[in-house]
């Protein structure tokens, strides 16, 4: 695969909070990869992040050289083209992670897209979110027992 489109969304229920990621990788209209993961208790910034680099890990393993990312994390995409500074410590090294990742590709580009457009990358996170849930109280019940 030489080109593809990266949806990430990052969610934290709380802020800090249980995080998840959601990463849907697309070469064309067809889906070529896509997952949810839980990622721990963080800030809704450091899991968007960790869903940045995370598709980029994945779409350079699947060995794309032309990659575009579209997220609705509009801090995250303005930070990463130049236009924000990262100020906060806990962020500097996601972003100094996906910048790397970035120069090893032949070209880049990341756009801000509406939340309403971003759909399958947030549910992917939700139900990661919701997943880890269950598996929270199903574990507790069973130790309980």
């Amino acid at each position: 695969m030489e080109r593809c489109t990266i949806y990430v969304d990052g969610a934290s229920k709380g802020n800090p909070g249980p995080a998840a990621i959601g990463v849907a990788i697309y070469d064309a209209d067809r889906v070529v990869f896509e997952e949810g993961r839980y990622v721990g208790k963080m800030t809704n910034n450091m899991a968007e992040y960790r869903a940045l680099v995370f598709g980029l890990e994945k779409a350079i393993e699947l060995e794309a050289r032309h990659v575009v990312v579209l997220s609705d994390s509009e801090l995250m995409v303005r930070q990463m083209i130049g236009l924000y500074r990262v100020k906060s410590e806990r962020l500097c090294p996601l972003y100094e992670q996906a910048r790397a990742l970035c120069k090893s590709l032949e070209s880049f580009k990341i756009r801000h897209i509406p939340r309403t457009q971003n759909k399958r990358a947030d549910a992917l996170a939700s139900q990661a979110i919701m997943l880890h849930r269950v598996r929270s109280v199903v574990n507790r019940m069973s130790n309980e027992q």
